[in-house]
């Protein structure tokens, strides 16, 4: 039974993404800050019907956390077949490049993109253990320079989070490199935009959960002919899914 741990996933996209990865066989470490409140979504899910999800304690801002939950599946499975950087903020709003404070930037840095660096590092060994290691870094469409850059991109004249976007852009070019330097083996590294969802994070606006879940999940999954290094939004580019950086 493959394995896959899953950052932020007591709510939202995060946790329908452990319901869908878990119906399709897996075992889920559903990753969670509190262990309390993760425990009780498990056993919501439990009483749902959900079998082979544990809650781990895991907070991408504290290395203590990540290397006790990394320790722990390593006594329990040996390996992680697949990481899926899930956890993430998005910041105060309004949030402009001349207005928002460096501490600010720095709050959301700390989560978006120094969480999935040492997130990523401390499991690599884990992930290398595995025979068809898989990355899946949660990104947006509003981390791409390209879109940003476009005044015809249809959320040009909103989405200007500088904060969120330039985390978020940060953590695509990780991404870039991840994949770079792991070319020759199995892995297969992607970051993928769930798409615009209700949840507390869009203050329950946009499009269905179950949808972003399958969008991730796709990627999670995906075999050896598979893409690697890639930036993935179904929802901006409905025929491929590859947007660009």
């Amino acid at each position: 039974m493959k394995s896959v741990l899953i950052t932020g996933a007591n709510k939202g996209i995060g946790l329908e993404t452990a319901k869908q990865l878990s119906k399709n066989g897996l075992f889920v470490y559903l990753g969670s800050r509190s262990i309390e409140k993760g425990n009780a979504i498990v056993k919501e899910l439990q009483e749902a019907g959900y079998r082979n999800i544990k809650v781990i304690s895991i907070d991408v801002t504290k290395p203590d956390t990540i290397l006790s939950a990394r320790n722990i599946i390593e006594e329990e499975r040996g390996h992680l077949d697949i990481l899926i950087n899930n956890a993430g903020v998005s910041g105060i709003v309004p949030q402009t490049a001349v207005g928002t404070d460096v501490n600010d930037f720095k709050d959301v840095f700390d989560v978006n993109f120094y969480g999935v660096v040492r997130v990523t590092q401390t499991f690599m060994d884990l992930l290398q253990k595995s025979a068809e290691p898989r990355i899946v870094n949660v990104s947006t469409s509003v981390g791409s320079l390209s879109l940003q850059s476009n005044p015809d991109w249809p959320a040009y004249d909103f989405a200007k989070f500088a904060a969120y976007a330039s985390s978020k852009a940060a953590m695509n070019m990780y991404t870039v490199h991840l994949a770079y330097e792991l070319r020759d083996s199995n892995f297969k590294i992607n970051a993928v935009c769930p798409g615009y969802t209700k949840t507390d994070f869009t203050g329950y606006n946009g499009g269905e959960v179950d949808t972003a879940g399958n969008r991730i999940t796709k990627y999670a999954l995906i075999d050896q002919n598979g893409p690697t290094g890639k930036f993935f939004s179904e929802e901006s580019n409905p025929e491929t899914g590859e947007i660009p950086w």
